[in-house]
């Protein structure tokens, strides 16, 4: 099977609040709720060919909206990002954020049903596991353990067994909010004064890595924050998800990981790591050693591909990617967006969707890897709204109460025919062996002259070969397309034709298999 991925951010996607306000609160813009994912809706998600649905922002975290009622404790509105608030600086690992809920006493059981529903309907489950920061005042309201800093030693910077770096004799003041001693904020930021560009609403856990002195490591014993961390990652593996992504994962020591992935594994097998990594240095560390499942390909084939839309690259250059990574390309996850990345139709990205659907096609079928697309997607959201804290940026944001204007109404026909052609894409990847579970042949070296605006490759499984050739330009492209002798010998069939001749749409993509007895290729990704 090859994973496809549907990323959905609670709080977003189900609300459809017409005409939602900047700053807005959740009074008066709506927010989403786990109610929204019918048996329906999740059925709908499925046939776009999505295998597993990664619920972004489940987890109880710091919000400007008051919960007190209900004993969740609130937040200092200078430490959380718009008034709903970052999914990632978490509050409480053992609880379900309250806006989600239909009734916030049950928050937990409509989690669990939620799990229930998505399974049912032929889905697997991953949520968010955010190891390297905390929200600053966090504190959990239902857990029976410590609270992270509990017992820590705050009048030393650092000490193996403190969930938290300090900096004593330091306050951390700004907009009303007072901390004594400062702790160091989530981006590794050791000053009492961190800037509107750190990640000032967060705290940096601390696993044992003196930042100040050499990053020098104290792993034996098991340092307390490892433990805490394995229990909250066994707590929700064991309520029967089927993954973690791992929020900036390379910010947290390899040997955790390698310590705490076998660990969850015995005890649920089904569970799969996702880690987010930006640094191909480390990539091989946190497969091999750490044991992640799959890892971001974000600065490789992702960069490359919006500059090869975007006309800053040429197409040639996606070779390049795979190359790179060599023997570990099976274990990238592949992605257009995200909830950090500016949406495809954004002014700031290629303003139209479908001038990236031939990257859709390079991303979701080069190899038998993952492959994730963010909800809208498909409908070509812009992210052009100026939702409040995320402002005008390109993205949807996660921060703010808002509603996807691609979701507030039903979709027109060029919406329509932009998730069939997704759809009939993502099914493909699937239902045809060759993508799910084949081989890849880069076709560009003996094909020169496709250079700058097309990319061709071959997938291959038993008999069957796919030719896959997507092409980046604007114009309709006819062309002929080698074949070298060893790309047959690669696949184990019999030698066929050397050349086939093609004509692709402008910014499309031509798949087919190349049967010996056909005397015309047809285009299966031709949608009516």
């Amino acid at each position: 099977m090859k994973i496809i991925i549907y990323q959905t951010l609670p709080r977003l996607f189900g609300n459809r609040h017409p005409n939602p306000v900047a700053n807005g609160g959740i009074a008066e813009n709506g927010c989403g709720k786990l109610s929204d994912y019918t048996p329906a809706v999740l059925d709908e998600i499925r046939q776009l060919g999505c295998n597993y649905i990664w619920y972004t922002g489940l987890l109880e975290h710091a919000t400007q909206t008051d919960y007190s009622a209900f004993g969740i404790h609130g937040d200092h509105p200078a430490i959380v990002k718009g008034k709903a608030g970052s999914p990632y600086a978490i509050k409480d690992y053992y609880d379900i954020c309250p806006d989600l809920a239909d009734d916030v006493p049950q928050r937990m059981k409509e989690f669990e049903d939620l799990v229930t529903r998505t399974h049912r309907a032929g889905l697997k489950v991953i949520i968010d596991f955010v190891p390297n920061h905390i929200a600053r005042n966090y504190h959990s309201d239902v857990a029976t353990v410590e609270d992270f800093g509990a017992s820590d030693n705050t009048h030393t910077t650092f000490a193996r067994d403190n969930n938290f770096y300090y900096l004593p004799g330091q306050d951390l003041s700004f907009d009303g909010y007072h901390e004594s001693p400062a702790k160091a904020t989530g981006n590794d930021c050791f000053s009492a004064s961190p800037s509107r560009n750190d990640w000032y609403e967060t705290v940096k856990l601390n696993y044992g890595v003196d930042y100040l002195n050499g990053r020098e490591t104290h792993f034996s014993p098991i340092p307390q924050t490892w433990q805490k961390m394995l229990d909250i990652l066994l707590f929700w593996a064991k309520k029967n998800i089927d993954g973690f992504r791992c929020d900036m994962a390379e910010m947290t020591p390899v040997e955790f990981w390698a310590w705490a992935i076998p660990k969850v594994k015995a005890a649920c097998p089904q569970v799969i790591f996702i880690a987010e990594v930006y640094q191909p240095a480390e990539y091989r560390n946190y497969l091999h050693i750490g044991r992640f499942d799959y890892l971001y390909d974000k600065v490789g084939l992702y960069d490359t591909l919006r500059n090869v839309i975007v006309g800053r690259q040429p197409a040639a250059d996606i070779t390049h990617c795979w190359q790179a990574i060599g023997d570990i390309q099976p274990q990238m996850l592949n992605f257009l967006e995200n909830h950090d990345e500016q949406r495809i139709a954004s002014d700031f990205f290629a303003a139209d969707p479908r001038r990236a659907l031939p990257a859709l096609v390079v991303a979701a079928t080069m190899n038998v890897n993952p492959f994730m697309l963010y909800f809208g997607q498909e409908l070509g959201e812009r992210g052009m709204d100026a939702e409040g804290f995320s402002g005008r940026d390109g993205r949807t944001t996660i921060f703010d109460y808002w509603s996807l204007p691609v979701l507030r109404q039903a979709p027109d026909s060029e919406q329509q025919a932009l998730r069939r052609y997704y759809a009939r894409l993502l099914q493909l990847c699937n239902q045809n062996k060759a993508i799910a579970e084949g081989k890849f042949f880069d076709l560009m070296y003996v094909n020169p002259q496709l250079a700058a605006g097309q990319y061709a490759f071959l997938r291959g499984k038993g008999k069957e070969v796919l030719l896959i050739v997507a092409n980046f330009d604007d114009r309709v492209v006819a062309c002929d397309v080698q074949i070298p002798d060893a790309a047959w010998k690669y696949f184990g069939v019999k030698a066929r034709k050397a050349a086939y001749s093609i004509e692709i749409s402008g910014r499309g993509a031509f798949l087919a298999i190349l049967n010996s007895d056909s005397s015309k290729l047809t285009n299966l990704l031709t949608i009516a």
